[in-house]
């Protein structure tokens, strides 16, 4: 397992106005844990502890989701989803941005890439220390598909697989989107997250959630994602009616039980040679 914190520069992302629209975090108190959940505090730098939240199947060999948010979410938006994951045998560690919820300090693209490093090693830490025995997957929605590709790059060998809800290909389409009109004049793809290229680095089984009526990240991100992918087993799954915040509305128990059935059909995380 890979020790270092990313070097792969993030600094245009980090200007004020990219900042402005990338993060919009909202403040909360740890406040009431609810039934077979925990929270943890996971240290990031010293001082900087990030207000995570932990739900755990029944059976220790359950596969874990290391889950990275929306950039409008935090944590306890998840609670009934968490239960959700438990329900179907799935362990979920929500894990959150700087200055989201009870999280210590401010976000920044630089930081968040290097955070979902060093949540990446407190996950392994934790399987380890709980006795957790089951493979690791990763999952990002909307925003967080950044860290989970970057981690799923990284780690490509050591991991079962990555599952990837809303997320985007391009940074600067979005960026655009999101109100930046002068993106695509001032930056270039290399400035941005590079969840595009970094899919030609990913060959676990990999699962791709996307709403067919997504105008924010619209479904051809999505697509761009499986192309790019060197995954032996992908699927990718547009769903009719389904909006950038809709997707659980409209799946329902679908949603979950696509989740878990391709978790379960791609079990053990070994390489698909």
């Amino acid at each position: 397992m890979r020790e270092q914190v990313t070097t792969t520069d993030y600094g245009a992302m980090d200007s004020p106005a990219v900042l402005q629209v990338l993060f919009h975090p909202r403040r909360a108190a740890a406040g009431r844990v609810p039934p077979g959940a925990e929270n943890l505090d996971i240290e990031v730098e010293p001082g900087v502890r990030l207000g995570c939240r932990l739900f755990l199947a029944s059976a220790p060999a359950a596969p874990l989701v290391l889950y990275f948010h929306g950039n409008g979410e935090m944590v306890s938006d998840y609670d009934e989803i968490g239960a959700e994951y438990s329900r179907r045998g799935i362990h979920l560690l929500l894990t959150t941005y700087r200055g989201y919820g009870w999280s210590d300090g401010r976000p920044t693209a630089s930081l968040m890439m290097a955070d979902a490093e060093r949540l990446y090693r407190a996950a392994r830490k934790l399987m380890a220390t709980r006795g957790l025995t089951g493979g690791l997957w990763l999952m990002g929605r909307s925003l967080g598909s950044a860290g989970a590709i970057e981690l799923a790059a990284a780690h490509d060998g050591d991991l079962a697989g990555l599952i990837i809800e809303s997320g985007f290909a391009d940074t600067l389409p979005l960026a655009r989107t999101l109100g930046l009109r002068w993106a695509e004049e001032r930056m270039t793809e290399a400035d941005g997250f590079r969840n595009a290229e970094k899919m030609g680095r990913v060959t676990r089984p990999t699962l791709i959630l996307h709403g067919a009526g997504d105008t924010l990240i619209p479904p051809w991100q999505a697509e761009k994602l499986a192309e790019r992918s060197a995954a032996g087993r992908k699927r990718l799954v547009l769903l009719d009616g389904a909006g950038h915040n809709t997707m659980l509305l409209v799946g329902g128990a679908a949603y979950f039980e696509t989740i878990r059935d391709f978790m379960a059909r791609n079990a053990e995380g070994r390489n698909d040679r």
